[in-house]
C-alpha cells in the first residue's frame, strides 16, 4: 500500500537492507544457505522453543484476512516459490496452510489446543530481525478521512493527483543484470530522460498542468501531505457521497522524513516525536507548513478505487490483521504472529498505558520505509483509535510466520 506514516518518524533508527534468498525448489526441500554478509530473513524455531500462540482479538477478523490472501494466492501460478529460512514453499503449499489453518480456527479451539496442533502439523519460522538486536520494530498506519470537493474553489484547492501520463518508470535490470530490482522514475523532456518534479516544484511551479487530472480537490495540505504518507484514504465530498483513492505510484525522488527534521532541528523532543505531535506543531506555525512540507521531495499519485483500502496484493485489508512487510524479501500472503505491545486510551484518546499484543496476522502490504526483516506495519483501521495508536506505535516486538509441515 504506501509510503507508511513511521516513515515520518522512525527513518533514524538502525534499519537496514537485506536481500531475500528465493529457491527454486519443492515443498521444504532447503535453498543455498545465505552468506554471513547476508542479513537473515528468517529462521527456523526449533521445537519446545516457541512462544505461545495465543490471539488477543476475535477469530472472525483472522478469517476475512486469510480469504483475501487465498484470492491473491488463487490467481498465481501455484507452483510459484517463496523461501521460508531454508526451506522454499510453493503458492500451492501455503494456500492449503493457510485452508488448513482457517478450518481449524473456525471450530474456537482453546489456546492450549490450537497450541499443540500447530505444533504438530506446521513449522515456525521467526523474522530475522534487526542486525543489532535480532527484534522487529513494529509500526502503524491507518485510513485518513478528508473532506473534499470534485471542483476547486478558494477553500478546496489542494489538489489529489492522478498518476501523471508523462511518468515514466524504468527497469534498470533490462538493461544489466547487475542492477536487478533497481528502478528509475522520470520524464521525456526534449528527448532527454530528466527526473520527474519534486514535491515542491510540483506544488509552487504547477509542474502538472496538463500532465495528469486531479481527482478530488481537499481543505487543508496537511491533510493531504498524511494521505500521501498512508497511501490510501477516504475523501467525503459535499454531498454526502465519499470516494476512494488509493496510491498509484509516485514520483521517484527520496523520501525524506519530516519528523527527523523537526528532531534535528530542536523543533520537536525525539522522546515526543509522533503523528500527533507534527501536527500540532505544524498548526501552531503555519507560517513553517510550507518549508517543513518540502523537507520530503517524494510525491504520490493516486487512483479511484470502489473499495478500499487495498494493500498491496490488491486485496483489502483487514483492521489489526493486515501487516506489510519488505515485499522484496518476505513472502506475500503468508500466515504470521506478531508479539509486541499496544496503546490503551482512556475516554478522550489519550495513551494511558501500553499492554501486550500477541496475535495472527497476514503478510498483505508493503510501503518505503519496510526495508529489511527488522521492520513491520501493522494497518489499524479507521476512525479516531486507529490514528492514535498508529500515530504512536512504534514498538519493538518479534514476528513469526507459520506453514504447514511438507
Amino acid at each position: 500500500m504506501r509510503d507508511n506514516i513511521m516513515r515520518l518518524l522512525i527513518p533514524f533508527w538502525g534499519l537496514w537492507v537485506s536481500i531475500g534468498v528465493i529457491g527454486g525448489c519443492a515443498p521444504g526441500k532447503a535453498v543455498s544457505k545465505p552468506s554471513e554478509a547476508t542479513p537473515v530473513v528468517m529462521e527456523k524455531v526449533l521445537p519446545g522453543e516457541w512462544p505461545l500462540l495465543e490471539d488477543d482479538i476475535a477469530y472472525d477478523s483472522l478469517g476475512r484476512a486469510i480469504n483475501e490472501s487465498l484470492v491473491y494466492l488463487g490467481k498465481l501460478d501455484p507452483e510459484k516459490e517463496w523461501a521460508f529460512g531454508e526451506e522454499a514453499y510453493t503458492a500451492t503449499h501455503v494456500m492449503e496452510s493457510l485452508r488448513r489453518f482457517a478450518a481449524y480456527i473456525a471450530t474456537e479451539p482453546d489456546t492450549e489446543s490450537l497450541q499443540k496442533w500447530l505444533e504438530t502439523h506446521y513449522v515456525l519460522y521467526r523474522a530475522g530481525g534487526r542486525f543489532t538486536d535480532g527484534r522487529v520494530l513494529f509500526t502503524g498506519y491507518y485510513e485518513p478521512f478528508l473532506k473534499g470537493r470534485l471542483k476547486k474553489d478558494t477553500i478546496f484547492r489542494y489538489p489529489v493527483y492522478a498518476l501523471p501520463k508523462d511518468l515514466v518508470r524504468v527497469d534498470l535490470g533490462l538493461f544489466d543484470k547487475k542492477w536487478a530490482g533497481q528502478n528509475i522514475t522520470g520524464r521525456m523532456v526534449n528527448n532527454q530522460f530528466l527526473p520527474y518534479p519534486d514535491r515542491r516544484t510540483i506544488d509552487q511551479e504547477n509542474a502538472l498542468q496538463g500532465a495528469t487530472d486531479v481527482l478530488a480537490w481537499v481543505d487543508d495540505p496537511v491533510d493531504l501531505f498524511f494521505l500521501h504518507i498512508q497511501g490510501s484514504g477516504r475523501i467525503y465530498l459535499a454531498d454526502g457521497r465519499s470516494i476512494n483513492v488509493h496510491y498509484h505510484g509516485a514520483n521517484g525522488h527520496p523520501y525524506r522524513s519530516i519528523g527527523r527534521y523537526l528532531i534535528d532541528q530542536g523543533k520537536i523532543a525525539r522522546e515526543k516525536m509522533s503523528m500527533q505531535a507534527i501536527r500540532n506543531y505544524l498548526a501552531a506555525h503555519p507560517d513553517e507548513v510550507e518549508t517543513i512540507l518540502h523537507i520530503n521531495p517524494s510525491y504520490v499519485f493516486f487512483k479511484l478505487e470502489e473499495n478500499g483500502p487495498l494493500g498491496n496484493l490488491g486485496r483489502p485489508l483487514t483492521p489489526g490483521r493486515s501487516i506489510a512487510l519488505d515485499r522484496r524479501i518476505f513472502p506475500p500472503a503468508v500466515l504470521g504472529f506478531a508479539v509486541t505491545e499496544q496503546p490503551l486510551l482512556d475516554a478522550v484518546g489519550k495513551i494511558v498505558r501500553w499492554v501486550p499484543m500477541k496475535r495472527f496476522v497476514m503478510n498483505q502490504d508493503t510501503g518505503g520505509a519496510m526495508r529489511g526483516p527488522g521492520r513491520a506495519d501493522l494497518f489499524w483501521g479507521h476512525g479516531p483509535y486507529a490514528e492514535q495508536a498508529a500515530g504512536h506505535f512504534k514498538q519493538m516486538g518479534d514476528l513469526y510466520f507459520l506453514v504447514l509441515k511438507p
